[in-house]
């Protein structure tokens, strides 16, 4: 059995003297593990780091075993993330939340989604938003979507502000304003049209409602935690938003 595939590398870990077990998230073949000989190798290491995008030959002798990678790099994003907080617990968030899915099931929309991730995890807004709705496309493509495209009682899609704990549907600011202590913020960005950046509050708010939605439907009911690298994330992105003390008021 053999294929050729690009994919993004989601970690490491050691096998033997010389070789290490690479897992990748690939374009057409899912979340993916193999086998690298002489990976932890000089040469090797630069290529296998948490980020980089690599050209990928696959080879065993049969399809259900672990088989090895032959691997070239296409693109080497770790090096110019390394130095960012907020891109390293960003690339270990999206990295736990593809873990969450079946090995070696098919997904190209979140990958060409992870693409997209990486390739702006230096621009801490873009990034900001551009997890959250990577977070949103996990939970779709886990079963547990949530429907933000109208209200889930007048099926008015204008002034959609909440979203039903128990539905995953939105709500609109009228229907849902005698209950409104009992819903979810739904923040206008991720319903506005594209262009319209999020302010820090609106990524809070948006954070909250895909981390109630994953503790409700995956962690809890499969005894896990939430990743501490989300977390970091976002306290990486709170310390940026933060505004600049000015130097006359500086202690």
């Amino acid at each position: 059995m053999e294929w050729r595939d690009e994919g993004v590398v989601l970690g490491t870990r050691r096998h033997g003297e010389t070789s290490v077990i690479l897992e990748v998230m690939t374009a057409g073949h899912g979340r993916h593990l193999g086998m690298v000989r002489g990976g932890r190798s000089r040469r090797m290491r630069p290529l296998l780091q948490v980020g980089n995008r690599l050209d990928l030959a696959w080879r065993a002798r049969l399809d259900e075993h672990l088989g090895t990678f032959q691997v070239d790099a296409l693109a080497l994003h770790a090096a110019r993330l390394f130095d960012s907080a907020a891109a390293v617990n960003a690339l270990q968030t999206v990295a736990a939340h593809l873990r969450l899915l079946p090995e070696r099931d098919a997904h190209g929309g979140l990958y060409r989604a992870l693409c997209l991730v990486i390739d702006h995890l230096a621009e801490p807004e873009a990034a900001a938003e551009l997890v959250v709705r990577f977070e949103l496309m996990v939970l779709e493509e886990l079963g547990f979507g949530l429907d933000l495209s109208r209200c889930a009682a007048t099926g008015a899609r204008e002034r959609l502000v909440y979203v039903s704990p128990k539905t995953g549907r939105a709500v609109s600011e009228s229907a849902g304003a005698p209950w409104a202590d009992r819903l979810l913020d739904l923040p206008d960005f991720l319903t506005a049209e594209a262009g319209r950046r999020a302010r820090p509050e609106e990524i809070d708010a948006a954070y909250r409602l895909t981390g109630f939605f994953f503790a409700r439907h995956v962690y809890e009911p499969r005894g896990l935690e939430p990743p501490a690298a989300r977390a970091g994330f976002l306290a990486a992105l709170r310390r940026g938003a933060a505004p600049a003390v000015p130097a006359a008021d500086a202690v």
